[in-house]
């Protein structure tokens, strides 16, 4: 049910310029987190750090903001407009009865300017604030702890060679709070304990979560284990996290170590230990040495999100449980004397078994977040792998080369599973395209060779 216009309240959101395609999505999600709805009349230009969003309550948006890392801050909205005057005339127009409470004679603030692509003098910034002296400010001007705090936004375009001597949109709100982009430092890989060849940078592992819209006492589930990195994020917001993964040496902690200068890995590197790092222990349920290409649980609904970055042969080959029969020169051994034979597990093999488990094993509009490789010369949305149980939410690329990418697949569940439902992919006819998947380590390692020839090339010259 839509959200009546009535109760929108108008919020301008300072967002981050980076994993632009990842914003909308984010934001999207987290509004029906919070019980919002994301309105067809928002103010949106995509690729602008300025949003303006008609949220029904302050509260809301700081539920926004305690989730978001792609967002900085967020303000109510007061006035706006496409030069200095008709940002004046927008706050002149602003009801005095919503603006009072914040200038009481009692009260203290300040006004902060943020100029985007252009920077200020100080004394540009002094005229600039008492050019708003017709406000109807009584309050005492606190720049140490305020109790109110007002900003002045100026976005002077996107190209930093052509630098307008104006502002092509001006902004003034009182800042309500700020996003979780000190998360990114605080949980920063190259602090972690316990590290691995493909673990996940901390900003796009808090991006997944909060695409997949996990909440506290959820339980999220990562086939794709690893070192556990989408774990950590999970756990953050209150989820009850678990994985699996097929290489005995990476659940238990053993064998080489993968960060520079360290020969093998230390007796306490492992998942446990990566939650235990952050105090997010009580949060982690188990991780199991298991093939996901193999039913390991039981029939029924068990999670409430499936997040996970499948191997896509680069770093890590895709691996799955085989047979003395397939090979018998497969045949690895761990340092604990494990033994398990591994045979090749094709990329749209992974992908299917990947949204068959989803569609079986999530709950009702639960979300499966997965990264999905691209060889962009090829790339069409009919090769996004489909599965009638689930409804794709958004699809966002980061690059990984001129001609590579990975593109961010959401999927929702929102029709019950069922037996019918487990091969329907074979019968539609919509297979045959997602086979291409399965070169793309080639068509990653051609692009690359190809790269360094020409390097080396244009150096002899």
């Amino acid at each position: 049910m839509a959200l009546a216009a009535t109760a929108l309240r108008r919020y301008l959101l300072l967002l981050a310029q980076e994993h632009l395609e990842f914003r909308l999505p984010e934001i999207t999600s987290l509004l029906s987190l919070c019980g919002g709805q994301f309105s067809g009349e928002q103010e949106i230009r995509v690729n602008s750090p300025f949003w303006i969003l008609n949220i029904p309550s302050e509260e809301m948006a700081r539920g926004l903001m305690k989730r978001t890392v792609c967002a900085k801050s967020i303000f109510e909205l007061w006035g706006h407009g496409r030069s200095a005057g008709e940002l004046y005339t927008s706050l002149k127009n602003y009801p005095t009865d919503k603006m009072l409470p914040y200038l009481q004679s009692d009260s203290t603030y300040k006004i902060h300017i943020h100029t985007f692509n252009k920077t200020l003098t100080q004394a540009q910034k002094i005229r600039k604030i008492d050019a708003l002296e017709f406000l109807p400010f009584k309050g005492k001007v606190n720049l140490k702890n305020p109790e109110h705090i007002f900003w002045i936004l100026e976005d002077y375009g996107m190209n930093p060679n052509d630098v307008p001597a104006e502002p092509i949109h001006l902004y003034f709100g009182r800042w309500i709070a700020d996003g979780q982009r000190e998360l990114i430092e605080s949980y920063s890989v190259k602090k972690r304990h316990f590290i691995g060849n493909t673990s996940m940078d901390a900003c796009l592992s808090f991006i997944m979560a909060n695409h997949a819209r996990v909440k506290p006492n959820d339980v999220v589930y990562d086939p794709f284990v690893g070192t556990g990195g989408l774990l950590i994020s999970s756990a953050h917001f209150g989820a009850y996290v678990c994985g699996t993964d097929i290489d005995y040496n990476t659940i238990h902690g053993l064998g080489k170590a993968s960060r520079k200068n360290q020969k093998w890995r230390g007796p306490d590197e492992n998942i446990r230990a990566n939650l235990r790092q952050y105090g997010l222990e009580k949060y982690y349920l188990d991780a199991l040495v298991a093939d996901s290409s193999r039913p390991i649980w039981r029939k029924g609904m068990l999670f409430d999100a499936i997040i996970t970055d499948p191997p896509y042969g680069i770093r890590e080959a895709p691996r799955r449980m085989g047979s003395q029969k397939e090979t018998v020169k497969s045949v690895e051994r761990s340092t604990e004397n494990h033994f398990f034979v591994s045979s090749s597990y094709h990329l749209s093999d992974i992908f299917f078994d990947l949204l068959k488990f989803a569609a079986e094993h999530l709950v009702m509009g639960g979300r499966l977040v997965y990264w999905l490789p691209i060889y962009r010369p090829e790339y069409t949305e009919e090769i996004i792998p489909r599965h009638p149980c689930l409804k794709l939410i958004s699809n966002c690329e980061q690059m990984l080369s001129s001609h590579t990418s990975r593109r961010l697949i959401t999927m929702e569940k929102v029709k019950e599973f069922k037996v019918e439902d487990e091969n329907s992919y074979l019968l539609d006819g919509q297979y045959m395209p997602y086979r291409g998947h399965n070169s793309f380590r080639e068509k990653y390692f051609s692009g690359v060779t190809k790269r360094i020839a020409k390097e080396e090339k244009d150096n002899q010259k």
